[in-house]
């Protein structure tokens, strides 16, 4: 197996094991908790524009590899 898809497999399997971390249950009582009603869970918007360049950036590095492959 090449080291980068080595480090390919640490990364995902770390991000994996972050994103399903569980929450802490809400405490007894009925509190809400950090969000409120109507409130996201997860704001996703805050990472929205970090996101669309992570994309491109990976749309023009696969592009690139395919380009050199063939060539």
């Amino acid at each position: 197996m090449k080291l980068l898809n080595k480090i390919y497999l640490f990364l995902f399997t770390g991000i994996n094991a972050v994103m399903n971390a569980e929450v802490p249950p809400a405490p007894p009582g009925g509190g809400g908790g950090g969000t409120g009603p109507g409130e996201p869970a997860s704001p996703i918007d805050l990472y929205v524009y970090v996101l669309i360049f992570i994309a491109i950036s990976l749309i023009l590095l696969f592009q690139r590899k395919i380009q050199r492959k063939t060539a």
